[in-house]
């Protein structure tokens, strides 16, 4: 298999992030310049005509091309160790707080950065800065939240180190990158701890 990535993305991150925890080998890593727009090139386009990374390419030359496609993917070819649940109700909970953690954690932050940041004005075309501010707005409203949360609990989900916390902290490592968030400077010590113990795990 090939895995199509862009180094610095957070999406690749966090299948690369998957693929580490579950001590997977034997996977191709194939670099995408997106600074000069390989991904919408016709060749790459031709495996993923949306042009987003990551991308994998199967042995038979199928692709999939979300990152929660893949884990799922990498979940059925190596079950253990299990990060998306065991049973059918650990495994909707699981999906609920990745998805939570998908769409209004790091979806907020990626417009955030997308809108506002002069590094990304190339790629996203227009920026529309207003938009780009409130999102990091509500990016906060949902980081107060994990931070209460994770006061209560180790882990975003299901009370042990699922995808949720994957795709939760390379949320927090983007927006540490380019938005300079760091929530000790907030208070918000309980999502700041929780940041430092999964960046020490080796898949991090």
């Amino acid at each position: 298999m090939k895995l199509y990535l862009s180094p610095r993305a957070p999406n690749p991150r966090r299948v690369t992030m998957f693929i580490a925890e579950k001590n997977l080998t034997g996977i191709e890593e194939v670099v995408v310049d997106l600074g000069t727009n390989e991904h919408k090139g016709d060749a790459y386009l031709a495996r993923n005509p949306f042009a987003g990374v990551p991308a994998l390419e199967l042995d038979d030359g199928r692709v999939l091309s979300e990152s929660r496609a893949i884990c799922t993917y990498l979940e059925g070819l190596q079950p253990e160790p299990n990060l998306m649940g065991t049973t059918s109700d650990e495994r909707a909970f699981i999906e609920m707080a990745d998805r939570r953690m998908e769409l209004s954690l790091f979806g907020s932050i990626a417009n955030c950065i997308r809108h506002t940041h002069p590094g990304l004005a190339a790629l996203e075309q227009p920026q529309f800065h207003d938009f780009g501010h409130a999102q990091g707005k509500k990016m906060l409203v949902v980081a107060r939240w994990l931070d209460q949360h994770l006061a209560q609990t180790p882990f975003v989900a299901a009370g042990r180190f699922t995808i949720a916390d994957i795709t939760a902290f390379c949320a927090l490592e983007f927006a540490r990158g380019l938005m300079k968030f760091h929530p000790a400077e907030m208070g918000l010590t309980h999502l700041q701890a929780y940041r430092d113990r999964i960046a020490e795990r080796p898949g991090a």
